[in-house]
């Protein structure tokens, strides 16, 4: 008795579970049977339903094919799978063991308050809750617009996946890629490709993978390239929040100025769009190319470029441990500004430059470019210029203020204003025999010693040659013989050659 009471409920289970799988009739005005390809078929017309499980199929018309559990419908089709799917279409053949629909024309697949997709050709696979189209779809919700050749929607989790000729529209930015996938719940994208981002400002960034919250605009990327009207920025990883227009790039950050044919390098930057400002820090340094084609290298702490629409408000700040290296010119200092507008740079704080073999200092200097090379020098305070000639010798010129003047990468002449005082060395060369071979010597003639208001001091290949005086100068010319050490130096020499930086001092090796 008991092993037929268990048979009984085996047959009734697996009627239960067959009548599950069998697509029913519900409705129709007219029933026709028919004959086609030698399997019998109901034609049925007007106001048809058909159910299965959770799903209903209406239509204008169908051919159903009762054994072999299928459907062909025509006309105004629509689908829906409980509360949570609605599909139109004009065209549909269904799989009833399967469990697949697969539509064509007009179809308009919903996922009720989240996402609608439109595609002429879907595959709708109810078992693995996803729908696919083949031949061009567009997926719509209230934030984004994603069109492609292919792509696949997973009912469950609310994610799509989109392949070849992706195309993605939002009010912020406009998107291009091969492939990508995007949550229509979260409205979150992700990138999985190189993916072309153009927001409204024409700013340009390209992703190769990584997301971005559309709802929140904020976005962490792993390489990539982001491009604004006045600057390209690379890095290994990127944060970007759209919301408050901050941008952030980290690992081997590269910024490249467009107007001002410049490179800034670090380890991690951050881009504040709203306020124009960029930083960089972490090895950073500036490559500034000359019309010479020697590149001019700045290194800091930290580098921060201003934007503006003011062009005399764009700026280039560099603070701490400032170091400078050109072929023909290197320095240090605690901070400097470079001004575009003028082509200026304000070195701060203790700064030192060297020229050639000349040692320039003063509490502040101000560089003047032209054509992108130096032109003058301003030393502001406590200007001290010195080198060392060939017997080790310093030539000195210390004064309230001085200007340098340049032609080409030497130094041409220096004006002292108030407090001039000057040092250098008179040398001559002669010719000596010795054992039948003739060497040229040099030897000091004497220290020429002077003090004046104002004065000009004239180089000829980067080294002294003669002083001007203006103003009642007292000047000295002192013997070999007759120098004194404690006249070998003006007040407030320092000797600082230790700290000249070399390129690789500034160009960071990590680089």
């Amino acid at each position: 008795m008991l092993r037929f009471t268990f048979l009984i409920l085996l047959l009734v289970v697996g009627s239960a579970a067959v009548a599950q799988k069998r697509v029913k009739l519900k409705k129709a005005d007219n029933w026709i049977g028919a004959i086609k390809d030698g399997q019998r078929f109901d034609r049925v017309i007007g106001n048809v339903v058909f159910v299965q499980n959770k799903t209903t199929i209406y239509c204008d018309s169908a051919h159903f094919f009762k054994s072999q559990n299928k459907i062909d419908a025509f006309g105004k089709i629509h689908i829906t799978e409980g509360d949570s799917v609605d599909v139109t279409s004009h065209g549909l053949s269904y799989d009833g063991d399967k469990k697949i629909a697969y539509l064509r024309k007009n179809v308009v697949f919903t996922k009720l308050g989240i996402a609608t997709l439109y595609t002429n050709f879907l595959d709708y696979d109810r078992p693995k809750n996803e729908a696919r189209y083949f031949n061009g779809g567009r997926l719509v919700d209230t934030t984004n617009v994603l069109t492609s050749i292919k792509g696949y929607y997973d009912i469950s989790t609310n994610l799509a996946s989109f392949k070849k000729d992706v195309v993605g529209v939002n009010p912020d930015y406009t998107l291009k890629s091969d492939t990508l996938q995007y949550d229509s719940k979260s409205k979150i994208i992700y990138f999985r490709d190189l993916t072309t981002v153009t927001d409204k400002d024409g700013a340009i960034a390209i992703y190769k993978n990584g997301f971005y919250n559309t709802n929140q605009k904020y976005s962490t990327l792993n390489q990539g390239q982001i491009e604004t009207p006045e600057y390209k920025i690379k890095g290994n990883e990127y944060d970007i929040d759209d919301a408050r227009k901050m941008y952030r790039a980290k690992g081997k950050v590269v910024m490249t100025s467009k107007e001002e044919n410049m490179l800034i390098f670090g380890d991690d930057s951050f881009y504040d769009k709203k306020r124009g400002i960029s930083k960089v820090y972490g090895n950073a340094y500036v490559a500034k190319i000359g019309d010479d084609l020697d590149t001019l290298f700045i290194g800091a702490d930290t580098l921060v470029s201003i934007e503006s629409k003011d062009p005399r408000k764009k700026r280039l700040l560099a603070y701490n441990n400032v170091k400078i290296y050109k072929t023909d010119l290197q320095g240090v200092a605690d901070s400097l500004v470079y001004a575009a507008s003028d082509s200026t740079i304000h070195f701060f704080t203790n700064p030192i430059l060297w020229s050639e073999g000349n040692q320039i200092t003063a509490d502040s200097i101000w560089m003047q470019l032209r054509n992108k090379n130096i032109d003058k020098l301003y030393m502001i305070a406590n200007s001290f210029v010195a080198s060392k000639d060939s017997l080790q010798n310093f030539n000195q010129i210390k004064g309230r203020r001085m200007v340098a003047i340049f032609d080409g990468s030497a130094i041409s002449h220096v004006t002292v204003q108030g407090n001039g005082e000057s040092i250098y060395y008179a040398l001559q060369e002669k010719e000596v025999e010795t054992e039948g071979k003739k060497y040229k010597v040099t030897y000091t003639m004497g220290m020429n010693k002077m003090i004046c208001s104002n004065m000009r001091i004239n180089f000829v290949e980067g080294k002294v040659n003669n002083v001007s005086a203006y103003v009642k100068p007292d000047a000295s010319f002192i013997p070999p013989q007759e120098i004194k050490e404690v006249d070998k130096k003006l007040k407030g020499f320092d000797w600082k050659e230790k700290y000249r930086p070399t390129r690789i001092d500034v160009v960071k090796t990590s680089r």
